[in-house]
């Protein structure tokens, strides 16, 4: 149709929290990823819309594709030495 605007839903990413066990979908902007130098040092991480609690995960090659590629922030971390 001419003249129309297509709307863009927002990324939503679904997760849970290992503490209370609650399962949620967070926006883009609510997730944070570090990619480091080895699989140990590259994670997410977010705060539990239910219970408060600080999570951190792993995140394999797919995770950190499909986050940046859902503009999550991303921070690289670097190593010293």
């Amino acid at each position: 149709m001419p003249g129309t605007v297509a709307s863009v839903a927002p990324v939503c990413f679904k997760a849970a929290c290992p503490d209370c066990r609650s399962r949620f979908e967070l926006s883009a902007g609510a997730l944070r990823l570090a990619i480091g130098a080895s699989h140990r040092t590259t994670f997410y991480s977010f705060t539990c819309p239910e219970c408060g609690s600080s999570v951190r995960k792993p995140a394999g090659e797919r995770i950190v594709e499909l986050l940046t590629g859902g503009g999550v922030n991303t921070l690289r971390l670097h190593t010293t030495g």
